[in-house]
């Protein structure tokens, strides 16, 4: 049995590493693809309660040719947050214009199965009025069925953190 060189040795690894690391930026692109798919899927009217029992409201709505989502929290309200869902190269990305008059940025974490849940974490944040003021540090999705969804939304305040979770029911 003769040897095989050295050299065809590191061939063929460094073949498994590149078909390695292109299913990996492969899976990350298509990972965020199918999670802002998920988002648009969204799309229209909800009605749900808050973790104390009082209702709200959340629209999603499509917009700049398919490119982003627009969830409103609580449309008409004096107090109502948009934020916008679009995609940055291989990552998917989230600015809330909260009601604390900051807008926190927070970007999809790897390796989730976004069919099921999705959690955005805190990337950074505008219009931060000090380094201890309230502000959006997480949120996440978790997908019931396809009418019913729920998200926990993570409030940082003074170094604390509280959730308020939020149950909606699509509006037909």
């Amino acid at each position: 049995m003769q040897a095989i060189p050295r050299s065809a040795n590191r061939s063929v690894l460094f073949g498994l590493l590149l078909v390695v690391c292109s299913s990996a930026t492969l899976w990350a692109q298509s990972g965020a693809a199918g999670a802002f798919d998920k988002i648009k899927g969204l799309e229209g009217e909800w009605t749900g309660k808050n973790s104390g029992g009082m209702a709200v409201t959340s629209n999603f709505r499509t917009t700049s040719a398919g490119s982003a989502v627009i969830q409103m929290l609580g449309e008409g309200v004096d107090h109502e947050m948009p934020t916008v869902y679009h995609l940055d190269g291989d990552r998917l990305m989230m600015t809330h214009y909260c009601a604390a008059k900051n807008q926190p940025r927070m970007v999809l974490a790897p390796g989730q199965d976004s069919a099921k849940t999705m959690k955005f974490d805190f990337l950074d944040v505008t219009n931060l009025s000090g380094p201890d003021a309230g502000h959006m540090r997480q949120v996440v999705f978790t997908f019931i069925d396809q009418d019913h969804f729920r998200q926990d939304w993570t409030y940082r305040d003074k170094g604390k953190d509280s959730t308020e979770v939020f149950d909606f029911v699509r509006k037909r």
